[in-house]
Parts: C-alpha cells; sequence; structure tokens
C-alpha cells in the first residue's frame, strides 16, 4: 500500500474534531434530477491536505458530488464550504477548484508545455512566471523531456500526468479527480497510483478523487467515503471499512466476504455465540455486540481469515469449526482462493498464501477439509 500523507497517526485532524476545521465541508446536500435523487442528504467534512477518496459503484452519485464541489451542478438543496467560505452559489471559474478529467481532455494541435500554460496564460501571468511554472510542473510529473510532444506522441501514462499538471498549474486549494486513473491498464494504473500520492504529499494540496475501483480507493485514500444509491454508507481510514464494515454492503462491496445468516443464542459482554445453519456450527465471537437474544443478524468474514486444514483442529470455543470439500481452486500466483462447498450447501471462500514454491503438500480439489478461523476474525451486521 502506498504511503499515506505525513499526518502522525495521534494528529490525524479527522480525529480530533474539536480542535481541527474542516477544509471542505459539504451539509445536508440533495441534487435532484427531476423526481430521483441522485444524490440525498450528504453531509461529509474533508480535511487540509487529505486525499480523499469518494468509491461507489455506477450510478452511486458519487460523480455528481464531485460536479456539485466543482460548481458544474447546483445543489437542490444544502450547502458547501471550502475554506471556511459558502461556495453554494458561486460559479465554477471563482472557486479555488480545479478538476481533472477522467478523458484528461488536452489540446491535440498543443504541445505538452502549452497545454500546462494554457490556464496560466488565460490568467495574463508574466512569461517568465509562466516558463517557471511549467517548468516546475514537468519536474514534479518527471516529465521534463517531454514539453515539447503532443498529447498522441505521448503514453496513457504520461498523457495523465501531464492533465495532473494542467490542474495543478493554477495552484488550486482543492483538486477534484474524477476516475483519474480509469483509463490505464492495470499495471500501469498501480504504478501511477504511488505517483499520484507522492505529488499529493509533495504539494499538500486536498484532493477528492472519486473511483469505482476499491483497489485503487485503498492505495490512494487517507480516507474513503462509500457512496449507495446517493448517500455515504461508511466513512472510514482504508482499515476500518475493510476489517470494520458497517453494514452488509460494506462489506460486501469492499474486497471480497463470505455473508451467513445465523441467530443470537449466547449474549454476554465479552463475548456472543450465533447460531448458523448455513455455516453448519456455532460462531463465537470474543467480544460483546449490541444486539439481542434470539437476534437475527448476519457474519462476515473475509476469506484470509480462515484456514483450511485436513485434520480437525483443536475447539476451544465448541464453536468457529465447519466442514466442507473443495469445489473450485483460483491459483493467483501470490495466493490460492478455494471454493468450499459445505455440507450444509453453502459456498464459502478461503484465500491462501503460497508461500512455498510449488508446495506438493497443498491441498487439492475434491478434497474434505475443515475451515475454521479466530474469535475476532469476522464482523457481526445488523444492517
Amino acid at each position: 500500500m502506498a504511503k499515506k500523507p505525513q499526518l502522525a497517526i495521534d494528529t490525524r485532524p479527522w480525529r480530533d474534531t474539536a480542535n481541527n476545521k474542516p477544509f471542505v465541508r459539504i451539509k445536508n446536500v440533495t441534487k435532484k434530477f427531476g423526481d430521483v435523487s441522485a444524490v440525498h442528504e450528504v453531509s461529509l467534512d474533508i480535511y487540509r491536505s487529505e486525499l480523499f477518496c469518494l468509491l461507489g459503484g455506477s450510478g452511486s452519485g458519487k460523480s455528481t458530488l464531485l460536479r456539485m464541489l466543482a460548481g458544474f451542478e447546483q445543489p437542490t438543496s444544502g450547502t458547501i464550504e471550502i475554506d471556511g467560505q459558502d461556495m453554494t452559489e458561486v460559479p465554477p471559474y471563482n472557486r479555488p477548484v480545479n478538476m481533472m478529467f477522467q478523458s484528461y481532455a488536452l489540446f491535440p494541435h498543443m504541445t505538452v508545455e502549452q497545454n500546462i500554460a494554457y490556464g496560466l496564460k488565460r490568467d495574463g501571468l508574466p512569461k517568465d512566471e509562466i516558463s517557471a511554472r511549467v517548468a516546475e510542473l514537468l519536474a514534479l510529473v518527471k516529465l521534463q523531456d517531454y514539453g515539447r510532444r503532443k498529447p498522441h506522441q505521448l503514453s496513457g501514462g504520461q498523457r495523465q500526468r501531464v492533465a495532473l499538471a494542467r490542474a495543478l498549474a493554477k495552484r488550486p486549494k482543492l483538486l477534484l479527480l474524477d476516475e483519474p486513473l480509469g483509463a490505464l491498464d492495470k499495471k500501469l494504473r498501480e504504478e501511477t497510483q504511488f505517483e499520484l500520492v507522492k505529488i499529493q504529499e509533495s504539494l499538500g494540496v486536498t484532493f477528492i478523487v472519486v473511483t469505482h475501483d476499491q483497489e485503487e480507493a485503498m492505495t490512494l485514500a487517507t480516507r474513503i467515503g462509500v457512496m449507495n444509491q446517493g448517500e455515504i454508507a461508511m466513512i472510514g481510514e482504508p482499515t476500518d471499512i475493510y476489517e470494520f464494515p458497517n453494514s452488509r454492503f460494506v462489506a460486501n462491496f469492499i474486497g471480497s466476504a463470505n455473508m451467513v445468516e445465523g441467530i443470537v443464542t449466547e449474549d454476554e459482554p465479552d463475548h456472543v455465540r450465533i447460531r448458523s445453519a448455513e455455516l453448519g456450527c456455532d460462531i463465537y465471537v470474543g467480544h460483546g455486540v449490541d444486539c439481542a437474544p434470539d437476534q437475527l443478524l448476519w457474519w462476515a468474514i473475509r476469506p484470509e481469515k480462515m484456514w483450511l486444514s485436513r485434520e480437525r483442529p483443536e475447539d476451544p470455543f465448541n464453536a468457529n469449526i465447519t466442514t466442507g470439500l473443495v469445489e473450485e481452486i483460483a491459483y493467483l500466483g501470490d495466493i490460492s482462493v478455494y471454493q468450499v462447498a459445505l455440507d450444509s450447501g453453502k459456498r464459502i471462500r478461503v484465500s491462501q498464501t503460497n508461500s512455498v514454491r510449488g508446495n506438493p503438500d497443498a491441498i487439492t480439489w475434491d478434497e474434505k477439509v475443515y475451515v475454521t478461523w479466530n474469535d475476532n476474525a469476522g464482523s457481526v451486521l445488523t444492517v
């Protein structure tokens, strides 16, 4: 994972909201197109120098929210503040904001230098200042030797960096990026993610990135806002979003998760026991949960939090062990993903690291296996 902006854990501003003022404040913002709410009652605080990701599927409202921040769309209701100023009615050209589009929108007839300088020339800056700023930005995006080339003479990753340099040329307080890496192939996208983080760190500009790519959001973000049907489903740091989802939607949307229904049979301050017919065993959770006896709820666990074995492991809780048959195996190089058909008929996925090269003792197809997990491996969800 990429290094995050240099904010010590105990000084991350979103962890101390009493002493830190948000840089971007979205209050109860709704956007309707006719009778349809693209964004519904969204409230969100983003702090200075954050690299914040709005993550969601198609139609979740993330791009509409970004366009309202840019001023290209007006909220139906609610307010948007940037650096303490109400920007709700301010036109795009008067906002301290710039936007980088997914298509990059470079001028094909201009050189790289001319593309970067375009906004500065429109503002009437002196030639010497423009030249210095363009040279500074070319160095920042590592394109010092490409200033005289036209966009069609560049690779996709290079065009992406030119678009980023152009967006940063006017030194905006806030940079909005709409699917900035979507046009790149997988390997180049992964490499460019790290470059984007380094550039953001060096400048300290607040970035808000819209993406549908979960891995991209996890790599880039200081925090992520997961959007669903025009609303914010969860806001948190990447580890919180992944390890402690607050709903079935978030658990299923971020990464891969095995989800089962269960009934609470023991509800104690230090543990909960859940009976799951789907798993064919009890689930012992080693902490208290806000629930009631006999309550129906859901338990989600990531594939890498479970283990496979041929022999039955120890069973200290009289729970957290089930059995099944290996039905499918996906070899992905660094890991293998096993699809196990449980005795109940439920299918779950378990991933294991391929730490031994060409392991002859690896579990294979059609083997009967035990699946187990520890008492804090999963998340209990009530919604």
